[in-house]
């Protein structure tokens, strides 16, 4: 092929190697759903292992929810007719949102495998018309209700470690004034070990979460055997009766029994890393009927002594088993705080790759599962709040006042997003998931509403971070945008600029040069830089462009798509799935087999710029954003390592941007 004569484009197969961390085992996500990405591990392994991580958020919930809905601030008193009609409430509430909602229908919403609110954004935002009104308000929806998952997020650690910490002052009352130092010790620990992975400690988080639960089982049915009339808790009309019985004020303990079904979302986010029917089995057959039993269990309890209701939780365990007891509990919610933690890590890499936060240090912690990574900001920031959560509140009882509201509007979106998918991507299952999604808008807002009235009380502090967090990742999108508004704007046309260069070609000299842009029809910055003070030509130039599919994994044929525009000149598209981490030179080696690109890692030079961002009054942005954008971009963590170029192969030239 003659110079000067563009070539064809080029689709260049890359193996996921390194950079998805399973070899051609997950080459694509078509062969990743075959066998959920899991290798040789059975049926079995899986359930286990999601016992271990998916529900330890709703698994230690029977730790307060009880508690908490005679709070006194309800002004329940705990007879018969109204503890009766609290379980039949927190019994439908996990048949109805959790059971029927998240497992049966919701869990359906796969993106390749991938759940979660940013998947199932992104599976709503494909199911549009690309561009359209829709497109953006979906968008908004799914980031507002990531901002309150992080919201509601942080305050799990804090209440399931202190809750379980508070055992001490059922077997030991003079240990009352050492649990918030210890709660702050171990919650110390779990963030300050973080950084050296959980693939090793993992593997013990299922044997102990399946004792946890068996424990709660037991437990259950032993203070079930003294008072078998709290089984009548299942039956609805309890429910029904109860709000009769205190009329629209009935409504509002809706706010304890949500705490019964956090973490059902968690479950939905959890499953591209175990599948759909692993956590399925293992929720209908064991984690369900587990926290059923305690909870009736502590029902029991509390018909039998009502000023059991204080801690029925720990005062139900047999004096003899209490010290184990506080063990177990400590050691499921830390693996819950754990899951958590993880979770904000997961949902954090996704968010970095749709474009919503800034690039930030990843730490892979593990050399064969890509999912065990570390990010440093993020970590310490959820440990800080935590921390200060626990200093602040002192008590799970303050804490649970807090907790709900970002869950239920977290719940509210889920149902919306499930609708759109529903309707646009399910013809035959929309005709009777539409009308239960109408059911299920009708539950979510009442338990908004019963939260919002806990406000005044602390609910505020998740609103007001989720709030924050939603400004910061609105700021970050729009403020990217109007920086290439702004690039381009000023920027030459790169047809038009090769020609007129090649006329009075610059001295040329061995090695491959790429340009990275996000615009492949401009100039780079950093090519006009590198002619200005350099005043040389690398005999190839490559223009990449990394881009973000909005599926979990690119496959093979989309991975790299090359295009020559002549002269040894090429425009190249990298792509990569948002739960992938992006390994630049591993997708560019992929496609040294084709004829006339030989990129040679050791004769390479990777081309960035780094705008300096300056803030001033834009139509497009207010002041404040645009200062608050230029702060993020200037920590934003170099290119090098969020794309995994060696840093001894990487130029990177400044440039200022007015915005």
């Amino acid at each position: 092929m003659s110079a000067g004569t563009p070539k064809p484009a080029v689709p260049i197969q890359g193996a996921r190697g390194r950079a998805q961390g399973n070899g051609a085992a997950r080459a694509d996500g078509r062969e990743r759903r075959a066998d959920g990405g899991h290798g040789k591990i059975g049926l079995t392994g899986l359930v286990v292992g999601a016992i271990g991580v998916v529900f330890g958020d709703i698994g230690t919930s029977p730790l307060y929810t009880l508690r908490e809905a005679f709070n006194p601030h309800y002004g329940l008193t705990a007879d018969h007719d109204t503890v009766l009609g609290i379980l039949s409430l927190v019994f439908w509430a996990l048949t109805v949102v959790v059971t029927f909602k998240y497992v049966t229908i919701i869990m359906r919403a796969d993106n390749e495998g991938e759940g979660g609110i940013m998947a199932l954004m992104a599976l709503a935002q494909r199911s549009l018309k690309p561009g359209s009104k829709s497109v953006y308000l979906v968008g908004l929806l799914g980031v507002f209700g990531a901002s309150l998952f992080f919201g509601d997020g942080v305050i799990t650690p804090a209440i399931s470690v202190l809750s379980a910490v508070e055992g001490l002052e059922v077997v030991a009352p003079r240990l009352g004034n050492w649990i918030i130092p210890i709660t702050v010790v171990v919650l110390g620990v779990l963030f300050g070990t973080q950084r050296f992975g959980t693939h090793r400690v993992g593997r013990i988080f299922g044997p102990v979460m399946i004792l946890w639960f068996l424990s709660l089982a037991v437990l259950g049915v032993v203070n079930i055997v003294h008072d078998p009339e709290v089984l009548k808790a299942i039956n609805p009309l309890w429910g029904a009766r109860f709000f009769v019985e205190h009329s629209w004020g009935g409504v509002f303990i809706l706010g304890a029994v949500v705490l019964a079904v956090t973490g059902g979302e968690a479950i939905y986010t959890d499953m591209g890393h175990f599948g759909a029917r692993p956590i399925r089995l293992g929720w209908y057959w064991f984690v369900l009927p587990s926290l059923m039993l305690n909870y009736l269990g502590q029902g029991a309890l509390v018909l039998e002594d009502p000023e059991a209701i204080r801690n029925p939780f720990f005062i139900g365990v047999p004096e003899w088993g209490r010290w184990p007891m506080i063990v177990l509990a400590t050691a499921a919610t830390v693996i819950a705080s754990q899951a958590v933690i993880t979770g904000g890590f997961s949902v954090a890499r996704q968010a970095m790759q749709l474009g919503y936060i800034p690039r930030m240090r990843i730490q892979h912690t593990s050399s064969e599962t890509i999912g065990q990574i570390y990010i440093p900001a993020i970590n310490w920031s959820m440990a800080v709040i935590v921390i200060l959560l626990v200093l602040s509140f002192r008590t799970s009882s303050a804490l649970a006042t807090a907790y709900g509201i970002s869950v239920s509007m977290t719940m509210l979106i889920d149902t919306l997003l499930l609708a759109i998918v529903a309707r646009a991507l399910w013809p035959k299952a929309r005709r009777w998931v539409l009308p239960s999604c109408v059911g299920f808008f009708f539950f979510d807002v009442a338990f908004v509403v019963a939260n919002g009235a806990k406000i005044p009380q602390g609910g505020w502090f998740p609103v007001v971070l989720g709030i924050v967090l939603f400004t910061l990742l609105r700021t970050w999108r729009r403020g990217r945008q109007i920086l290439r508004e702004a690039v381009q704007a000023d920027g030459l046309r790169l047809d038009t600029f090769i020609s007129g260069l090649m006329l009075a070609p610059p001295v040329r000299v061995p090695g491959t040069a790429i340009f990275m842009t996000s615009d492949p029809g401009v100039v780079p910055h950093a090519l006009m830089h590198n002619l200005k003070h350099n005043k040389v030509l690398h005999e190839r130039n490559l223009f990449l462009t990394v881009e973000t599919l909005t599926v979990p994994y690119a496959p093979r044929e989309r991975r790299i798509e090359l295009h020559g525009i002549g002269d040894d000149f090429y425009r190249v598209a990298v792509r990569f799935g948002f739960m992938e981490m992006p390994d630049v030179p591993l997708a560019l080696m992929s496609g040294c087999d084709i004829e006339g690109l030989d990129v040679d890692p050791m004769e390479t030079t990777y081309f960035t710029s780094r705008e300096s961002i300056v803030a001033s009054r834009h139509v497009g942005m207010p002041l404040w954003r645009a200062r608050v954008f230029a702060v993020m971009h200037r920590n934003a963590a170099p290119a090098n390592a969020y794309f995994r170029i060696p840093g001894n192969r990487l130029v990177e030239l400044g440039s200022q941007v007015e915005i």
